[in-house]
């Protein structure tokens, strides 16, 4: 890869690392529509997925896990034990599985966004339909496991600091997976789109030289094996 072209890679990067401390660590980070606490977190790895690939999803989804962890370790609230290990309520305390679901749903969001945009465009799906598609896939993908690890790992203290019974913790998992976990893949589709088109010129010179840069190793290898 050209240095002008990793240059804007390393400056869209730090752009994307930029808005996502923000979005963490303020206000910003959270759409005011009760009852719903639907939030814009996940949209700066999904953006960066899509535009830079799913390693860089990835690498973004780990920063976002990062900010997580830090915000619940130095800013906990009631629910705070589930995403560090640092904080306990109640005789309630964060472990390693803390620190499972403040990552793993994270890194798995902006590689699973970054997958299947690359997916899409390889079967020539149209542009707009993939980031859309895998917007949803990656917000829905970061909602299930989050939710999911909180009922496997941490289902009974959960319960208990939200103020319902364990019996309706599915019931509540499920709303919102529905309610808020839907809401949220929407906004990341609508918003990955205008991004990702005003993003489109940059987008498409940085994918050719992948392209490129691909085709000159495997010339280079049949070369070698000749």
């Amino acid at each position: 890869m050209k240095n002008a072209e990793k240059t804007k890679r390393l400056a869209f990067m730090a752009m994307f690392l930029a808005i996502e401390a923000v979005l963490v660590f303020t206000p910003l980070g959270f759409i005011p529509i009760p009852p719903l606490n639907p939030t814009l977190m996940h949209i700066p790895v999904i953006i960066a997925g899509i535009t830079l690939g799913k390693k860089a999803g990835a690498q973004m989804g780990f920063v976002f896990g990062l900010c997580s962890f830090l915000n619940a370790t130095f800013r906990p609230g009631l629910t705070s034990f589930i995403f560090t290990p640092f904080y306990s309520i109640g005789g309630v305390s964060g472990n390693w599985t803390s620190l499972v679901i403040a990552f793993v749903p994270r890194i798995l969001l902006g590689f699973m966004a970054g997958w299947t945009y690359e997916t899409l465009t390889d079967k020539n799906c149209n542009k707009h339909i993939s980031v859309i598609i895998s917007a949803l896939v990656g917000a829905m993908t970061n909602t299930i496991l989050v939710m999911g690890g909180i009922y496997v790992f941490f289902g009974q203290p959960y319960a208990q600091a939200i103020g319902i019974s364990f019996d309706a913790l599915v019931g509540a998992i499920m709303t919102v997976v529905t309610t808020n976990g839907l809401f949220e893949a929407v906004i990341g589709s609508v918003v990955s789109v205008a991004v990702c088109k005003a993003l489109e010129p940059f987008v498409r010179k940085f994918q050719k030289t992948k392209k490129k840069e691909a085709v000159n190793v495997k010339e280079t290898l049949n070369e070698n094996i000749a």
